[in-house]
């Protein structure tokens, strides 16, 4: 039985997503299925703005960053304006399955959609921030930790040259996991993520000792400290002139911000994108609805949309477990 599959990235881009694009597109062609990309993730839903993809639209688009699809934050899907828009376009364009490719607020926008129309709809996690349930990474996580791994080596050679300490805060939203991996990886000094604070006072306060110590003692001839965004109540910089007041010692703070996100998508992103595109199609041919696909212990697996938020502890205990491979200098 042929059917018409809606295909969008939504919320933050990710490396990786094109790839996504691409196996969706080419295991929908293996069923004779048709699939309509909407351009701006919900927006192009709601706008009825879409593109047929066929094997020649995504040739050659599985090393490219970003997403051919483009991508948008909708802020009408906060309302019940949006999801109603949004079924409209489904049943103009007599639509059997929706595809969403993004992370936590794109899936509630595919929860909302699923109260007003019948279809079936699959969720792809698609985020840097690793900060989906049902799924042991994300796609566009590890291009993002070597994107990180890469500025943090960069700094670490200014950072010796000059002996001084630095901040470097890398993305993740309200989820550690770019900042333990990129900071085990880089050899870092230290990790700040919310996930190994339960006392931010307490931490700081144990945070400057430490420092101060490995100083005193030429344990390094620099500092790094890896921070997550949102990870304190106040920000790298005042971070670093905490820090630079305490010990004496020249203290920078380093945004790394958007320049994660870009980039071409290294292997492990864009296999794992090729997976769960895979999987999505399959989803839509067994007639499955309200899941997201994700890969746990290397095995495709199911997840109800409803249970991939990081409320969830699973993720935070792996990140502590993780955290004790960092050396710290305590």
């Amino acid at each position: 039985m042929t059917k018409r599959i809606a295909l969008i990235t939504s919320g933050g881009d990710a490396p990786g997503m094109n790839a996504a694009i691409r196996a969706v597109t080419l295991q929908a062609e293996k069923f004779q299925y048709q699939v309509l990309g909407f351009v701006g993730g919900y927006n192009g839903l709601i706008e009825n703005n879409f593109i047929e993809l066929n094997r020649h639209r995504v040739d050659d688009i599985v090393r490219k960053g970003g997403t051919i699809l483009k991508s948008a934050r909708c802020k009408a899907m906060l309302s019940d304006v949006g999801p109603n828009s949004v079924v409209e376009t489904l049943k103009v364009n007599k639509i059997d399955a929706l595809i969403v490719i993004g992370g936590d607020g794109s899936f509630k926008g595919c929860q909302a959609i699923s109260k007003l129309w019948q279809g079936n709809i699959i969720g792809i996690p698609g985020t840097i921030d690793n900060d989906i349930n049902g799924t042991d990474q994300t796609i566009g996580f590890w291009t993002a930790v070597e994107t990180a791994l890469d500025s943090i080596d960069k700094i670490r050679d200014t950072a010796n040259a000059f002996e001084r300490i630095f901040i470097v805060e890398v993305m993740g939203r309200n989820c550690g996991f770019l900042a333990v991996e990129s900071a085990i990886a880089s050899g870092a000094e230290h990790i700040v993520c919310k996930e190994v604070i339960e006392d931010e006072v307490q931490f700081i306060d144990n945070l400057l000792v430490n420092i101060n110590t490995a100083i005193k003692n030429h344990r390094t001839d620099s500092y790094i400290i890896v921070m997550a965004e949102n990870s304190l109540n106040f920000s790298a910089d005042a971070l670093s002139k905490k820090i630079e007041r305490y010990t004496g010692v020249d203290s920078k703070a380093a945004i790394l911000g958007y320049i994660q996100r870009g980039g071409s998508p290294v292997a492990s992103d864009r296999v794992l994108a090729t997976q769960l595109g895979v999987a999505a199609v399959d989803a839509v041919r067994n007639n499955k609805s309200d899941i997201m696909v994700g890969m746990l212990n290397n095995r495709a697996t199911e997840t109800a949309l409803c249970a991939t938020s990081y409320n969830n502890t699973y993720n935070q205990e792996i990140i502590r477990r993780l955290n004790q491979l960092n050396f710290n200098l305590d």
